[in-house]
Parts: structure tokens; sequence; C-alpha cells
């Protein structure tokens, strides 16, 4: 791991051309094609911060992980704080009264190949310099984790006081920021809102929905609301907000 470089979209995009394949299978598609927020802004995140956005390549240039992140105004105060990851979004784009003063990661993503080496942990040590190097104060992240789909019947905010024995939380990926010293904020009950037919979510989910009512579905963190009257599923994603200070 001490031979991958960090390099930026802004530098080098070419190294960005085939991100696809790395994010294969990070998230659930219906996160990524429910989420009008997120269909509406990812493309522009890309191409209007790419000084935010980076790679990171062993010294052949395989691209193993990715992070991405965008600026936005934020006082410093929990109530203050984006509604959760489209909140952001919404924030990023459209809040221009105050200058940019923290950073907000979206995502750290590492491809399948590639996880369980501890490059989650090398990318946030790589977002926390590069908002260093912007000149933010702060790094903030609507952190999804991810284990929590293992118990969707659990709310996130009983979820993110279980610990280990050593004290660490319970959650892998809390864990990282936890030992990076990130500090959890609160949790962002519907940080992302994926709206689809009943049609879309079975072919997202492959099940069959034949009446109305609450549904786990594959790496859901919490039920998926099904009406078959309006023909509509709604999923609100909870995240859980942490902070560095830098």
């Amino acid at each position: 791991m001490d031979s991958l470089n960090v390099h930026t979209l802004e530098r080098r995009p070419d190294l960005f051309e085939g991100l696809e394949k790395v994010h294969e299978g990070s998230f659930p598609n219906y996160v990524i094609e429910g989420d009008r927020h997120n269909a509406e802004y990812w493309d522009r995140v890309l191409r209007d911060f790419p000084s935010l956005q980076f790679v990171l390549c062993d010294e052949r240039e395989n691209v193993q992980a990715s992070g991405h992140a965008l600026p936005l105004a934020w006082d410093g105060t929990v109530e203050n704080l984006p509604s959760g990851y489209d909140g952001a979004l919404v924030r990023g784009f459209g809040e221009r009264r105050h200058p940019p003063n923290t950073l907000c990661a979206l995502a750290v993503i590492v491809a399948k190949s590639h996880r369980g080496k501890g490059l989650s942990s090398r990318a946030v040590s790589a977002m926390k310099q590069l908002a260093q190097e912007h000149g933010f104060s702060r790094l903030i992240a609507p952190v999804r984790p991810n284990r929590k789909s293992l118990y969707p019947l659990t709310p996130m905010e009983r979820y993110i006081r279980w610990r280990q024995e050593d004290g660490a939380p319970f959650d892998p990926w809390l864990r990282v920021h936890w030992k990076l010293g990130a500090q959890f904020l609160k949790v962002a009950s519907n940080s992302m809102e994926v709206r689809g037919s009943v049609a879309d979510w079975e072919k997202w989910t492959g099940m069959r929905f034949p009446e109305s009512g609450e549904y786990v579905v594959p790496g859901a963190l919490t039920p998926v609301a099904i009406n078959r009257e309006k023909d509509e599923g709604i999923y609100l994603d909870p995240n859980v907000w942490m902070a560095y200070r830098l």
C-alpha cells in the first residue's frame, strides 16, 4: 500500500475513464438509479470540481480506489448540517451566500478486488490531505455504514452505539473514520431519497411485491415502503454525519 499514488481528475483525467469498473457493485442499483439528486448532480461534481476527485493507483497506474467530494459552506454547528448526501449536493451547487469553508466527502470507493487491504483508510487520509491543501478547515462526510444492511430493522441511532470489546465502533466503515479521528455528529435519517415504480423496485431487487407494505430488500439499511395503489416505492437511506477538524 505504501507504493500507491494519488492522482486528481484535474491532473490525470485519463485515469478516470474506466472508473465504472472500480465502482461496480459498490452501491445497490436503486441508490444509483432512483436518487434524483444523485442523477442530477453527479456529473456536475466531476465536471465542476475536478481537483477534489482522486484515485489511488499502484505503480502500474491500475486504479484501486477513488474518492469524491465537493465544497460547501457550513458554520460548524450540528443544526446547520445538510440533511445528508442529497442535501450536501443541493447546498454545494445552490448555496452561494457564503464562501465554501468545508469539504464534504461524497464517496470513497474501493475496487472489489482490492477490498480488505486497508485502502479505505488510505483513501480517507488522502481526502483529509486534499482538504488541507485546498484550505478547508473541516472535512465532513455522510457516512453509509457498510454492515448496517445486515440489521435493517435496527434504528440507526441504536446501531451507531454498538461497540466492539475494545470500544471501537461495531461497523467497519464507521470504525475506519473513528480510528482516523472523526467525530460522530448526528444521524442523517433521510440522507438519500430513492423513488421508483413497483416495477422499478422489482427490477432493482429481483423481488416481487404482491401487496403494499414495508419490505426488507438486499443492500438496504432500512425497509422500503411499497404502495401498490400509487405504484410507488420509497426508500430513505440513513447515513451518519461524521467530521474531521483539519
